[in-house]
């Protein structure tokens, strides 16, 4: 893989910034979420929105659009994407951005793409009222046919493109939501049958293997269940080959409203870090989290309090500088521990209305892109 660090700086990727089918009927034609980033308006004193892309609001679906991401990214010291990749029951969503944009890029091979299996419910919050129910859109199960449509898919059309990101020579696929997995399935023992199967297809394509990598956040209830499982039996019985954080918040509760200090929930998810990697015992990739303001996915004349996302508190003074801190400071633990892999994910490319992106608005321009290459080195080659 072609960089210039030993380090693989991996960036979550939000594809919802292209028209899709599915919102479109939801939401009417050509919607997308730029519509909550335009709409979005300040909350509390101090609160800045809306954010304004220096890009602007630009069609990710866009071979052209994506190319010029993919340059940003690389000169930068970027090395792969990790796409929030969504297949659900009656098909799949929101992969125009993948595949009709990133795909078609001409420079595709200066960032690698991977693909994040968010097979969570898909509830309408686009935007979410104070007191209505959540509406269940597309429910996170899927059956055991739609899963082998879905590993086919992912072999296919993913892991034989020479851009796919690998790790010893295994492309690279994770999981949201391991309550959901074992949902569809029914059991620990049919989920690892499934995921054994994947492995099979994919050494059957000529890998060597498959690396399965799961996102363990809350705590993941076995069907029948009612108590916790034990996350680390869980991942074991299911043959995960690594684990990793989506972002900080997972982790750390914004104990501070409407704001709580980004050193503070820095020091919290450390504290998770150094837990985590004594009480697995597979491979930890950790995380960094730009920042955190979910507040553009809330009816913006609703009363903004602590009530549950998306209205929840937002983490302050997440600026460039302390972002830089961050990814200094992760660095420095990932060098303490020269047996763990140089693997590391950011949140997020472009997760504008949870106010967690690196991609360059009208105040920090490119700040946060500029402090991964201060750390990390780059550009890409």
């Amino acid at each position: 893989m072609a960089t210039g660090s030993e380090y693989q700086v991996g960036v979550y990727y939000f594809p919802n910034y292209h028209v899709d089918p599915r919102n479109e009927e939801v939401h009417g034609p050509g919607w997308t979420e730029w519509e909550l980033v335009k709409t979005a308006r300040p909350r509390f004193d101090g609160h800045r929105q809306p954010r304004v892309p220096v890009w602007g609001y630009c069609d990710e679906a866009d071979p052209e659009v994506m190319a010029m991401k993919i340059d940003a990214a690389a000169d930068h010291g970027v090395n792969y994407w990790i796409f929030d990749w969504y297949w659900y029951d009656d098909g799949p969503y929101l992969n125009r951005c993948l595949e009709e944009g990133y795909l078609n890029a001409a420079n595709n091979d200066r960032v690698k793409f991977c693909c994040m299996w968010a097979n969570h419910d898909w509830i309408d919050i686009h935007p979410a009222k104070y007191v209505d129910p959540r509406r269940l859109l597309y429910p996170g199960i899927v059956t055991r046919q739609t899963f082998d449509t879905i590993t086919d898919h992912a072999v296919e059309t993913y892991f034989k493109h020479p851009s796919h990101f690998m790790v010893d020579g295994c492309p690279y696929f994770s999981v949201y939501e391991l309550t959901k997995l074992i949902q569809s399935f029914g059991s620990v023992g049919e989920t690892r049958a499934a995921l054994d199967d994947f492995r099979a297809k994919t050494k059957a394509a000529g890998f060597p293997d498959l690396h399965l990598n799961a996102v363990v956040w809350g705590r993941p209830v076995l069907p029948g269940e009612t108590a916790p499982a034990d996350p680390k039996q869980l991942l074991a019985d299911l043959g995960f080959d690594s684990f990793t954080s989506y972002v900080w918040i997972h982790h750390v509760a914004l104990e501070t409203f409407p704001e709580t200090e980004f050193a503070h929930v820095q020091g919290r998810y450390f504290e998770y870090w150094d837990r985590a990697v004594t009480e697995f015992d597979l491979p930890y990739y950790p995380n960094v989290s730009m920042g955190w303001d979910s507040s553009p996915r809330t009816v913006q004349s609703d009363t903004l309090r602590n009530v549950g996302y998306p209205f929840t508190a937002s983490i302050a003074n997440n600026s460039p500088e302390a972002f830089r801190g961050a990814l200094l400071a992760t660095k420095q633990r990932m060098d303490e521990r020269p047996e763990s892999p140089k693997i590391l994910s950011i949140n997020a490319w472009n997760e504008w209305t949870e106010g967690s992106y690196i991609e360059p608005d009208t105040v920090h321009g490119m700040g946060y892109l500029e402090a991964i290459r201060d750390v990390f080195g780059g550009p890409v080659k």
